[in-house]
């Protein structure tokens, strides 16, 4: 049919970045495939900022558990949810300093939550795994203490156009191959250009 616009309503977009602060919220400190499970949950009751604030706190905790820190989780949301309606008209922050304001809210989801809800990369995202991966392959000048240092020491040095590839292809990394305790240096592809491999 002609004439017929395919673009999604302004308000769809809307719930969609909402959707994806929350899901980020929900998945610090959780498997992917229980983030997933809690996410689905929740869109089956209709996952608007209105919904949220309308859903009991002990209502919510069943829909999220088991997520990591669930209780934790709960109060942020709805504190969260409430300055989105208050101030934000119910959208999500466009900016990094905004964004990490809101409870619950850290540095690397507002950083994600900017690449994925926004189409705009503001920073590198750094988790657990990148902060790990980072100092395991002396990509930092000095070994950094946080996730929050190794950002800002990778940034000083890689291309701009490079950080918004950097956690998709570090996290799976480190959950496969570079893990925590007993990487597997020997199946790793990196071995030969890694310091830490070197000791394993």
């Amino acid at each position: 049919m002609t004439g017929v616009s395919h673009r999604r309503p302004v308000r769809s977009l809307q719930v969609q970045r909402y959707q994806v602060l929350l899901s980020l919220m929900l998945s610090s400190q959780t498997k992917d495939q229980v983030t997933a499970g809690a996410m689905k949950r929740l869109r089956a009751r209709g996952l608007t900022v209105d919904r949220i604030l309308q859903t009991d706190d002990s209502t919510l905790g069943q829909l999220i558990y088991p997520v990591g820190f669930w209780r934790s989780k709960v109060k942020f949301i709805k504190q969260t949810s409430a300055i989105l309606q208050q101030h934000y008209d119910g959208d999500i922050p466009a900016s990094v300093a905004e964004l990490v304001a809101l409870p619950g809210v850290g540095p690397k989801m507002a950083h994600l939550a900017m690449a994925v809800a926004w189409g705009s990369v503001s920073g590198i995202a750094v988790d657990t795994h990148v902060h790990r991966i980072a100092n395991r392959l002396g990509w930092t000048k000095k070994a950094t203490k946080s996730p929050e240092k190794t950002r800002e020491a990778l940034e000083e040095w890689l291309p701009r156009e490079l950080w918004g590839e950097i956690n998709g292809l570090l996290v799976g990394f480190g959950q496969q191959t570079c893990l925590p305790v007993h990487p597997r240096c020997q199946a790793c592809l990196n071995r030969a250009l890694c310091p830490a491999a070197q000791g394993f």
